[in-house]
């Protein structure tokens, strides 16, 4: 799937959500769950179930709602379940890469949804074949964990989720289903979120802490780094797995735009931690404006903290049309255009003869901000400030968020007054380094920030460039035509 030139943002990874429920609707409260992470990939849902001797599982192409929508829900009565909605950030968006998986393999049958990106495949896929005989049925890296958690050895989950983690290099919070257990892993460095609630006398385990929420359940905690959970009849147990490397490496564009502003990142709601960047951005980059408009939804909560460490007044400046999805495709620079006033429309009243700030969360291609700074200059403003409340985005991301490829990232080639001209604006400012680092640092140390440095947390290869490698490699006249 090409990347959405109307939404130049980063593409959201996956979402998961895992549920022990003693009164055996486990299914109907892992889909409530999906509904919660939709944000966090909208190409397709799935839902494995187990009542304590068999799993079950329907997943589909398309958003959670157009999965389950015949009845299917019916025929999935259990007490444990797993959930994953999907955006491909390693395989295309087609229907082997569906999640979650179910796998058989020498500890019994096992289903698996998986958030990250792990930057070895093809060497685990070779290893996984000629070790165990494993046979990919897909093209995501999430198979090859699916095979490896089956056939890991080790008396015990805790034993096989161990060792699967001192294999494993990249990033991974999992969500796995055995017929009478149900799990939740996070990789050492902790690069995706995974938290952990109660409800009604069971379990929930997600992405994020807003799921939590629209459940009932009771937020208790993030999973910690290395972490291991398993539930099953006998009750929840926990055990850290801390390989020789141990440091945190949070994703920090979870902070700047992945995570919903309710949710809950080492206990600071996001919504305050994004407010927090936007009264940074003003100390940083000040300007004279009559009013600070955002980019909704993502920049709204900067955009008021931008207004309010200023003082120059806040207002809804464009109104978002929600129906318009992420996935937009457009295929020329008119069809941009024409995407771009579809999904946004400005309010001549807000801006009209007015010099405005307009706050947005990130510039990756630059595809699209240079047509809301024309609308917002259509619409009447006199003068248009742009500030970004994240730094430059120079490098891709390999651990599991779809930035597209170095070349295309528009701050890796362009200055920052390159790039003003770029996009039309009168003035362009973005949040430091050093200032974002200090908004969060309040919260707690330790994040990925490669995209912005290149300092990436694991070595990364070169092959995982282009997230359909296990694809191409899959043809050898194809690979040699996408690397050379």
């Amino acid at each position: 799937m090409a990347p959405s030139k109307v939404d130049d943002h980063p593409k959201d990874e996956c979402g998961v959500v895992a549920v022990y429920s003693p009164t055996g609707d486990a299914g109907h409260i892992a889909h409530t769950g999906l509904f919660s992470l939709q944000h966090r990939g909208q190409e397709s849902a799935g839902i494995a179930v187990s009542d304590g001797e068999t799993i079950r599982i329907h997943s589909d192409m398309g958003l959670v709602n157009q999965v389950f929508r015949n009845g299917e829900l019916k025929a999935l009565s259990g007490s444990m379940a797993i959930g994953h909605t999907r955006y491909s950030t390693t395989g295309s968006n087609q229907q082997c890469n569906v999640q979650p998986f179910l796998v058989d393999g020498a500890n019994g049958r096992l289903a698996l949804g998986h958030n990250g990106n792990i930057v070895d495949p093809i060497a685990l896929q070779k290893r996984l074949t000629k070790q165990w005989g494993c046979e990919f049925t897909s093209t995501t890296d999430s198979e090859p964990i699916a095979y490896l958690m089956a056939n890991a050895p080790g008396a015990t989950w805790e034993e096989r989720a161990s060792y699967c983690m001192r294999t494993l290099q990249g990033a991974y919070s999992a969500v796995s289903l055995t017929p009478d257990a149900v799990m939740g892993f996070r990789d050492p460095l902790g690069v995706r979120p995974l938290c952990l609630g109660k409800l009604d006398g069971g379990w929930v385990m997600a992405s994020e802490s807003c799921a939590l929420d629209h459940l009932g359940a009771t937020f208790l905690r993030e999973l910690e780094p290395g972490e291991i959970v398993i539930i099953d009849n006998d009750g929840l147990r926990s055990t850290i797995c801390t390989p020789e490397q141990s440091n945190r490496a949070l994703c920090i564009f979870e902070y700047i735009y992945l995570a919903r502003p309710d949710s809950m990142l080492s206990n600071r709601l996001v919504y305050s931690t994004r407010s927090d960047m936007g009264a940074r951005l003003a100390q940083e980059h000040p300007t004279d404006a009559d009013v600070v408009i955002g980019v909704p939804d993502s920049a709204t909560a900067a955009a008021v903290g931008y207004a309010q460490a200023s003082g120059i007044p806040y207002s809804d400046g464009l109104v978002k049309n929600r129906y318009v999805g992420r996935t937009f495709m457009e295929p020329d620079q008119k069809s941009r255009d024409s995407g771009v006033r579809l999904k946004f429309n400005p309010l001549p009243e807000v801006v009209r003869d007015k010099r405005v700030v307009l706050v947005d969360d990130s510039i990756v291609r630059g595809t699209t901000t240079p047509h809301l700074v024309a609308l917002v200059r259509r619409a009447g403003a006199a003068e248009v400030h742009v500030r970004v409340c994240s730094p430059p985005i120079r490098w891709p991301c390999y651990l599991g968020v779809d930035m597209s490829t170095r070349a295309e990232l528009i701050a890796s080639h362009k200055s920052v007054d390159e790039i003003r001209s770029f996009i039309g604006a009168d003035s362009l400012g973005y949040l430091s380094m050093e200032g974002l680092l200090q908004v969060v640092d309040g919260v707690q140390g330790g994040y990925c920030d490669a995209c912005f440095t290149g300092h990436y947390p694991v070595p990364v290869q070169l092959e995982l460039t282009d997230k359909l490698v296990l694809e191409t490699a899959k043809s050898p006249a194809k690979k040699r035509q996408a690397y050379g």
